[in-house]
């Protein structure tokens, strides 16, 4: 199973040639750290430089930064094969999100000084959105950047934080005009090298996605220059974040099916190997009925993320359509963990086996980048005009 399948019409030679580079990479470096990162609860500095190396992180960044020019079809070959793999530890996916922040807002001096580190994996990124008292609720974030003669003064909190222990570079939300609601929120770089004031919680211990390290993040009255506001002006990261948050969405979307398509195959070898009163597990009617379902489900969420691939590679995807993507990629994603672990029996219980894993790691996707009831409600709207 594959991302580049026949409904991956805006594909060209350059991006088959990237995903078997990319499978390669992921072959060698990625699968047999998995469960070691797992355990550590971090993924190691080292692979991500070897990313950097590799090419993986550049290729929707313009040469002169240097990566390769590209769109956005190359982030998401790179994290298709991620989640293909088995693979939900690497923070990939927010250091694209927060890569193509500065791409879209960035200053010539901010890229220049960024995109750069960002690709070659010098550097991991992060983005600060939720807060302690507001999740989806962007609007009623409580951090503040105060000016401070040709700085800003960042105070506040955020949590569930991903790349949080590890982040170099951390795009905060804050509010730079409290008697604003929306128009009120700014986006601010934080280098964290020696930011004084700025200081991390500990690891957070989550139900699943082990591996990724998750953390608060604390802001007491961190100084940055002013010329780390992203974009022209304050009060116009609301706008920001919603002109990015379909990427986010899609992002999901695309990473779902990635965990589908390693969960149907590791189910179809479990289950061939598998006997049961003199037969295999998969010579059950029922086994093979409930796989057909999973592959059908898998062939359909393709077809609509191949879709959005193309419309976002136009600059045509709309919140709405990307939402789609979100909720209906994590709901089939959680559906078909289920239905894979059922057919593992007892072992699927086990964590050795990698659908226990997978499974857990499953139920945030619901949740994050916006709930998935936030999700139906951006989509009504769409339909209620």
């Amino acid at each position: 199973m594959n991302l580049l399948s026949s409904s991956a019409t805006w594909a060209q030679e350059e991006h088959h040639m990237f995903a078997d580079s990319v499978k390669r990479f992921y072959q060698d470096e990625l699968s047999p750290n998995i469960d070691r990162w797992v355990e550590n609860g971090i993924v190691d500095r080292e692979f991500w430089n070897k990313a950097g190396e590799a090419g993986l992180m550049g290729g929707a960044i313009a040469e002169e930064y240097g990566g390769s020019g590209g769109g956005l079809g190359f982030d998401s070959i790179a994290l298709y094969e991620q989640s293909a793999k088995g693979d939900s530890s690497w923070g990939y996916g927010i250091q694209s999100i927060v890569v193509h922040y500065i791409v879209a807002y960035g200053t010539p001096e901010q890229k220049e000084r960024w995109l750069p580190k960002l690709v070659s994996g010098e550097m991991v990124a992060a983005i600060a959105m939720t807060e302690p008292g507001c999740g989806s609720d962007l609007q009623a974030v409580q951090t503040t950047a105060v000016k401070d003669g040709n700085q800003y003064r960042i105070n506040g909190s955020k949590i569930f934080i991903t790349n949080g222990q590890m982040a170099d570079l951390v795009i905060v939300v804050a509010k730079t005009d409290k008697s604003e609601g929306a128009k009120g929120v700014s986006l601010i770089a934080v280098e964290t090298d020696g930011a004084e004031g700025y200081t991390r919680g500990r690891n957070l211990d989550k139900l699943g996605l082990k591996g990724n390290d998750t953390s608060e993040l604390f802001f007491e009255d961190v100084k940055v220059p002013m010329t780390n506001l992203l974009g022209t002006e304050e009060g116009q990261g609301f706008y920001q974040l919603m002109k990015q948050l379909p990427w986010e969405r899609l992002l999901i979307g695309i990473t779902a099916l990635g965990s589908i398509d390693y969960a149907i195959s590791e189910t179809v070898r479990y289950t061939q190997d598998r006997k049961a009163f003199g037969q295999r597990v998969m010579d059950f009617q029922n086994t093979r009925f409930k796989l057909a379902e999973c592959k059908t489900k898998a062939e359909v969420l393709r077809s609509f993320v191949n879709d959005c691939i193309a419309r976002l590679e136009a600059g045509k995807l709309d919140a709405a359509t990307a939402s789609m993507a979100k909720y209906w990629g994590s709901q089939t994603q959680n559906e078909i963990m289920n239905e894979c672990l059922q057919l593992h029996g007892g072992y699927g219980y086990m964590n050795e086996f990698p659908i226990a894993r997978l499974y857990a790691d499953a139920r945030v996707q619901m949740i994050y980048g916006g709930s998935n009831e936030i999700m139906k409600e951006l989509i009504a709207r769409s339909i209620d005009v």
